[in-house]
This record gives structure tokens, sequence and C-alpha cells, in this order.
């Protein structure tokens, strides 16, 4: 295999390019001590872009609203959700979650 400069360089890019948006706010934020509610305010925000992802995904197709276009995923988010409510465990829920879907596309 060769090991050309041009794609080497590419790829030492698009490394810097993802590493420094996470470095350089962290490297920023961990030396001044961030307010409370500004800390409670951050903790909404996984389940924000969470439920923004899943709305736009369970009721829109083809940037339609149409709720009813996904009925098993509709159908598979109650029982998904006990069992996040249940474990807490992100990977539960996913797995808990494909589980459900698949089921549900089988039997019905």
């Amino acid at each position: 295999m060769e090991l050309r400069l041009d794609i080497l360089l590419i790829v030492l890019g698009t490394g810097i390019v993802t590493l420094l948006p996470r470095v350089i706010p962290l490297l920023f934020l961990s030396k001044i001590e961030l307010p409370k509610w500004f800390l409670s305010w951050l903790s909404f925000v996984p389940v924000t872009v969470m439920t923004a992802l899943l709305g736009q995904e369970l009721l829109f197709e083809e940037n339609n609203f149409s709720p009813l276009s996904n009925s098993h995923e509709l159908l598979g988010i109650i029982p998904t959700f006990l069992v996040v409510l249940l474990t807490k465990s992100l990977l539960g829920a996913v797995v808990a979650g494909m589980i459900i879907i698949s089921l549900l596309r089988y039997f019905l």
C-alpha cells in the first residue's frame, strides 16, 4: 500500500478540524467557574436535541407533516420510553428500541 502525502495531509487536516472545536472550549471553560443556573440550563441540551431529532423523524415525511406515516415507530416509542424510565440507560434504550421496532415490523 502506497502512502501518498496528499491523502496523509487530508487525514491530518480533518483530524485537526475535528479536534479544535472540542478542545478550545474545554480549555477555555476549565479555567472559569460556570454559574449553577447555566449548568442547570446546559443539562437540558441533550434532551432537547434528541427530542428535535426524534420529532422530525417520526412526525415528518419528505418535509410534510404526516404523524401517522410512521405508525410502527410511533408505537415503538411507548415501550422504549418505559425502558428508559426504568433503566436510565442510553444503551438499554437503543437496544430496546431496536428490538421493539423489529418485532413490530415483523408482526404488523
